[in-house]
């Protein structure tokens, strides 16, 4: 049960609290640092988080601190301590049902997001949150698994020359929530091509299982929208924030992620409004079918009902009915049956009732 957010157990505690809300996804909390200048790279996985302090004392290195998993409270909290980080702060960013949003504070600047994944073995959306902090010259971002969007980003570091080598820790940032952004556009591409195909057989064969699919894209489309429509907000907060940590050059960058927010938005509506009217294809469909084989049944009946005319009136148990004795009676009969049914079916054929 959750309240406000909130887990039942966090009701009475103190405000800053630390409380992990959401599912343990890892079994072992991974901790990655990255530090860098335009000449200096250094990559590695840390064994013990106080290993992050050698490289606070490093004015001249900016760096990256990746956590993988978030049930290790204690480590988050010393973390938050080294870098001065604000308990409101650390709260959120243990609890994994916040919505996307930015926050300003004196010597940092918070923002939490969704990233979303695509299963393609269970064809399922996997949703983690991924909470980011920069300050002056670093960087933290907390996440609930170990996968993530950012090897993209991971790889640019290994060129010198890259525009991440050469900037502060505020272009990395936009770097990471771009990489999110880019990333609902090739979720999108994919549901576009799945959409296309369910539209190509929705008319021609139209199944139980083909609305099925449609109302988990339907889901996932409300999925989509719950995690996109604030992360516009989010970045309109970052470009609109009073900060000397984001540079003027940055923000022109998040303009632009801003613009591919709402592409993304746009589409997704329009994924919606096209699943909507598929359900009323479906619909109009199997009552297209349905009127097929009733016309078809119709017609069958109504050939057949002359017919079971004749061989009701030849059936009547009378004993002076004249053909019943007449020796070519029952060819004749069959005849006249067949000529009828020839009939109706070529004048049903001429109308294009078949």
């Amino acid at each position: 049960m959750v309240v406000s957010g909130r887990r039942v157990s966090q009701i009475g505690l103190a405000p800053g609290s630390l409380v992990h809300v959401g599912e343990k996804k890892v079994e072992e909390v991974v901790i990655r640092i990255l530090a860098y200048n335009s000449e200096k790279l250094v990559d590695k996985k840390l064994e013990k988080i106080e290993e992050c302090l050698e490289f606070k004392n490093h004015p001249d290195l900016n760096f990256w601190i990746n956590v993988d998993g978030l049930d290790r409270i204690d480590i988050i909290e010393k973390l938050g301590g080294y870098f001065n980080i604000h308990p409101l702060t650390l709260e959120d960013v243990l609890n994994t049902r916040q919505r996307p949003k930015t926050e300003n504070y004196d010597s940092y600047i918070y923002s939490v997001l969704k990233m979303i994944l695509l299963d393609p073995k269970k064809e399922e959306l996997t949703i983690d949150q991924v909470s980011i902090i920069f300050g002056s010259n670093y960087i933290l971002s907390f996440q609930e698994r170990e996968g993530d969007v950012f090897d993209t980003v991971r790889e640019r570091f290994e060129n010198p020359a890259s525009r991440l080598r050469k900037n502060g820790v505020d272009y990395l940032a936009y770097n990471l929530i771009d990489a999110v952004v880019d990333n609902y556009f090739l979720i999108m591409e994919r549901f576009g091509d799945d959409i296309e195909y369910l539209e190509e057989g929705l008319v021609t064969q139209p199944r139980p299982e083909t609305l099925r699919i449609i109302q988990r894209y339907k889901r996932d489309m409300i999925i989509l929208r719950k995690s996109v429509w604030p992360l516009r907000e989010l970045i309109n907060g970052l470009q609109r924030v009073e900060s000397d940590l984001i540079k003027e050059t940055t923000r022109i960058y998040l303009r632009d992620v801003y613009d591919h927010t709402i592409q993304v938005i746009d589409t997704v509506e329009d994924f919606r409004d096209i699943l909507s009217s598929m359900v009323d294809v479906y619909l109009s469909s199997l009552s297209y079918r349905m009127n097929e084989v009733m016309k078809v049944l119709t017609v069958i009946a109504t050939i057949f009902i002359p017919l079971t005319f004749i061989v009701g009136i030849y059936g009547m148990n009378f004993k002076f009915m004249p053909e019943l004795e007449w020796h070519w009676g029952y060819p004749a009969v069959m005849l006249v049956m067949t000529f009828l049914a020839v009939s109706m079916f070529i004048y049903f054929k001429k109308r294009n009732w078949v």
